[in-house]
């Protein structure tokens, strides 16, 4: 055992993790096309050498990860499908409960990620502002409707995020969205009654950060939406210490 007490042991993966990796590879690339059939069990248990246990442990590992789906039956087989946000912002969920992080928090990294983005925008207007604009617009559509609204309220976040123009912040702000949405649904279910002001104040945000992304301002628009994002983690979360538990179990 060396000195600092740390195990030298290493861990072989088993044949089902390499055949899910070599299969993730090549799903990943895009020489297996999102829609497209895997080989049928017969010509991949050739191709790796492997029995059908064996391969259906690799199915069994990228189905958790939601790239490919399997249907049974006498029609079924593997299928490729893209990879998208969900099955990441529930893993990215668990994590949260599993170390009760408070649902204050997930508002706040959003909150993070989003002003970053806005800066993103500011920087540089073009016609992604239109596209955020016509998109705001929309929301005067389902303007009554405070369900619609707030699935609306969510596409804009999405869409600031989408715009900037960072990937990589993109994704993780969409995960974070996703669990946000699971409280949004609570939120709303709670309620007897609901009534407009807080769409009236969203929808009047929304405009606000359009008109200042058009004027290139992006120490004035990154303020103005980190004061509108902090209301409505005050709004949305008060002073409770309520857990992801609560809000995703």
């Amino acid at each position: 055992m060396p000195i600092d007490g740390r195990s030298t042991i290493v861990r072989v993966p088993k044949a089902g993790e390499l055949i899910a990796a070599s299969l993730r590879r090549q799903i990943i690339t895009g020489e297996l096309q999102a829609g497209e059939p895997l080989p049928n069990e017969a010509a991949l248990m050739e191709r790796y050498g492997v029995s059908r246990p064996t391969l259906r442990e690799a199915f069994r590992i990228l189905e958790s990860e939601g790239i490919i789906t399997v249907l049974r039956g006498a029609h079924g087989g593997a299928r490729v499908q893209a990879p998208d946000g969900s099955t990441a912002a529930r893993y990215t969920g668990l994590l949260l409960q599993y170390r009760g992080v408070p649902l204050a928090d997930v508002y706040r990294a959003r909150t993070e990620l989003e002003v970053a983005a806005v800066g993103l925008l500011a920087a540089k207007p073009d016609d992604r502002i239109d596209t955020l604009s016509d998109l705001v617009e929309r929301g005067e559509a389902v303007f009554g409707d405070v369900h619609a609204f707030a699935k609306h309220d969510t596409e804009v976040h999405r869409a600031i995020m989408e715009l900037g123009g960072n990937e990589t912040m993109a994704a993780l702000a969409g995960m974070l969205l996703d669990i946000m949405d699971a409280h949004n649904a609570l939120y709303l279910s709670s309620r007897a009654e609901q009534d407009r002001p807080e769409s009236t104040s969203a929808l009047r945000a929304h405009r606000k950060l359009v008109a200042l992304l058009r004027k290139s301002e992006p120490g004035a628009a990154e303020a103005f939406w980190r004061r509108h994002l902090d209301s409505v983690e005050r709004y949305m979360t008060g002073d409770s210490e309520t857990t992801l538990v609560e809000v995703l179990s």
